[in-house]
C-alpha cells in the first residue's frame, strides 16, 4: 500500500479565469440576458429591459462570487497495492479535507488515469463543513503490464445555480505498476547440477562471522573462537581464520525479446506468455534459494540489491522479486537481429542453470543457442511454436512430435547442444512443461558429428549408446 503526501489545492486564477469557468447554463444565460437588453432597447420596453440585466447579471454574480470562495481543500491518495499482477484489481483511496472555516458547496472530484485503467472516477461531494473529511475509493485494473500514472487529482468547485465551474488540479501523482501473471511451479529435479550448490565451479568467500582458511581482519560480528593469534602478532591486528563457503545455486534466466521473434501483440500474444513465464521460473528459483539473474537479448542483465553483476537471491530474495518484476512490467520489444549479444554475456561460464524462453529461431540463431549451452550447466530451453501463435489460440494445437517441420529442426538442433528444449504453442500451462523438462533428453553430437546420443546432463548406465533420456547419479540433481 502506498499514498502520496497531503497536498492543498492551489487557489483559483483571477477574475477572467472566473469567466471562463462559465457553465453552458451560464453562458446561455448571458447571452439571453444581453439580446433581451438589447431588444429593450430597441422597442423602448422598460420590462424587457429588467429581465434581460437579471438574465446577464445572474451569471456574472455566481462567478465573482465563487472566484472570491476561499476554500482550502487538502487531497490524499493511497494505492492498495501499488504493484499488482495483470488482470488483478488495485483499490485507489481518495481523501479530502476542508482545512478553511468555511463549509463549501457542491464538490466534484475527478481523479486522471490512463484510458487501459478504465473510464475516470468521478465524485461528487455535497457539501463539507469546516474541518470535516470526505473519503471516497474506486478500482483499476489492466489486462496489460506497464507502469500507470494517477493523478493529478481535479476538484471541481460549482456555484448553487451551476452558472459556473472552476477546477483545481493537485500536482501530486502516483504510479501504479501491472506486473505479469506469475504462475506457482511445481519442485522438480533437473539433473546436471552439484546438489544446492549451484554450477559446481565457482566458490565464495565468507563475510563476517564464517570460517576462512586464510587470514583476514577482524570484522564485528566475527566469532572470537576463529581468531588467528600467529597472523595477529604478525600483522599487531586481530585477525580471524576463513575458508571457502559452500557454493551457491545459480540460474539465468534469458528471455528473447526481439520483434522478430514474437507474432502479435496483447495479453494473449506470445510474448506476453514469454514474460510471464520469465517472471514466473525467476520467481520460483528465487524462492529456493537460487542466486538468479535476468537476462534479455540485449545483452542486458538485472542487478540485484547486492550489485553482483546482476546476480541476487537469499536474503534479499524478497527485494530480488520485486526489482525482477519491476523490470518485467515494462520490458519492451528489441530490435535486435540476433542473440550474439546474450551469447557474449553467457560465454563467459559459471552461469550454472539456464532457462531460456525463445521466439521464433532460424538456422542461425539456433546455432547460437546452442553454443550457449556449452558454459552452462542444465539448460532449459521453451521455444514458442510462431506458427500456433499466428494462428491463435483456437486453431490446431502442436506438440513436439507434431511441431511444424522448422521448429521440429530447431528443437533437434538444441537438444544435440545439450539443451531441454520443448515447444510451445498457445494454451499450453507453464506448470506441465515446466514437469516435462526433467523428461526431456538434451543429446550432444559425438565427435565424429554423427549425432548418437550422448547423455548432456549425466553419466551413462552402460556401455551402450544409453537410454532416450540422461540418467542422473545420485545426489547430482538440484530440486528447481
Amino acid at each position: 500500500m502506498t499514498g502520496g503526501g497531503t497536498e492543498e489545492a492551489p487557489e483559483p486564477g483571477g477574475l477572467r479565469t472566473a469567466l471562463a469557468g462559465l457553465t453552458t447554463r451560464g453562458r446561455s444565460f448571458l447571452a439571453a440576458g444581453v439580446a433581451a437588453a438589447v431588444c429593450a432597447y430597441a422597442l423602448g420596453q422598460t420590462d424587457l429591459l429588467r429581465v434581460g440585466l437579471l438574465l446577464a447579471v445572474l451569471p456574472l454574480v455566481c462567478a465573482f462570487v465563487l472566484h472570491r470562495t476561499r476554500y482550502r481543500v487538502t487531497g490524499r491518495r493511497t494505492l492498495s497495492p501499488a504493484r499488482v499482477p495483470a488482470a488483478a484489481e488495485s483499490r485507489v483511496l481518495l481523501r479530502v479535507e476542508n482545512v478553511s472555516r468555511l463549509p463549501t458547496g457542491v464538490l466534484m472530484l475527478q481523479d486522471r488515469v490512463p484510458y487501459v485503467l478504465g473510464p475516470r472516477p468521478r465524485f461528487v461531494l455535497d457539501r463539507v463543513e469546516a474541518g470535516g473529511r470526505r473519503e471516497v475509493s474506486y478500482r483499476v485494473r489492466s489486462d496489460l503490464r506497464g507502469r500507470y500514472p494517477l493523478g493529478p487529482l481535479q476538484l471541481r468547485l460549482s456555484d448553487p445555480f451551476g452558472m459556473c465551474e472552476l477546477t483545481r488540479s493537485f500536482s501530486d501523482e502516483d504510479t501504479l505498476t501491472v506486473v505479469p501473471r506469475v504462475e506457482p511451479l511445481p519442485p522438480v529435479r533437473l539433473t546436471g547440477e552439484a546438489s544446492g550448490y549451484g554450477d559446481g565451479r565457482q566458490r565464495a568467500l565468507a563475510l563476517a562471522g564464517e570460517d576462512d582458511v586464510i587470514p583476514r581482519g577482524y570484522r564485528h560480528g566475527d566469532d572470537l573462537r576463529r581468531v588467528h593469534w600467529r597472523s595477529t602478532a604478525r600483522y599487531g591486528e586481530l585477525m580471524v581464520r576463513r575458508e571457502e563457503q559452500p557454493q551457491k545455486a545459480r540460474c539465468t534466466v534469458l528471455l528473447d525479446t526481439r520483434r522478430t521473434a514474437h507474432q502479435g501483440s496483447g495479453p494473449d500474444s506470445a510474448f506476453e506468455w514469454a514474460v510471464s513465464g520469465a517472471a514466473s521460473t525467476a520467481v520460483h528459483l528465487l524462492e529456493r534459494g537460487f542466486s538468479v539473474r535476468f537476462l534479455t537479448d540485449t545483452g542486458t542483465s538485472v542487478p540485484g540489491p547486492d550489485g553482483g553483476g546482476g546476480w541476487a537471491g537469499g536474503t534479499e530474495s524478497a527485494d530480488t522479486v520485486g526489482l525482477l518484476l519491476d523490470t518485467l512490467a515494462v520490458v519492451e520489444h528489441s530490435a535486435e537481429p540476433g542473440l550474439a549479444r546474450a551469447y557474449d554475456v553467457l560465454r563467459g561460464g559459471n552461469e550454472g542453470l539456464l532457462v531460456a524462453f525463445f521466439g521464433d529461431l532460424d538456422e542461425e540463431q539456433a546455432a547460437v543457442a546452442g553454443r550457449m549451452r556449452q558454459r552452462s550447466g542444465t539448460a532449459v530451453a521453451f521455444v514458442l511454436d510462431g506458427d500456433a501463435w499466428s494462428r491463435g489460440a483456437d486453431g490446431p494445437r502442436s506438440s513436439a512430435g507434431e511441431a511444424g517441420r522448422p521448429l521440429a529442426e530447431r528443437l533437434r538442433m538444441l537438444r544435440e547442444a545439450g539443451w531441454k528444449a520443448l515447444p510451445v504453442s498457445p494454451g499450453d500451462a507453464l506448470t506441465a512443461l515446466w514437469r516435462q523438462a526433467d523428461q526431456v533428453a538434451g543429446v550432444r553430437q559425438g565427435p565424429s558429428g554423427g549425432g548418437g546420443p550422448a547423455p548432456a546432463d549425466g553419466p551413462s548406465t552402460g556401455p551402450g549408446p544409453g537410454p532416450a533420456g540422461p540418467v542422473a547419479a545420485p545426489g547430482s540433481g538440484v530440486t528447481t
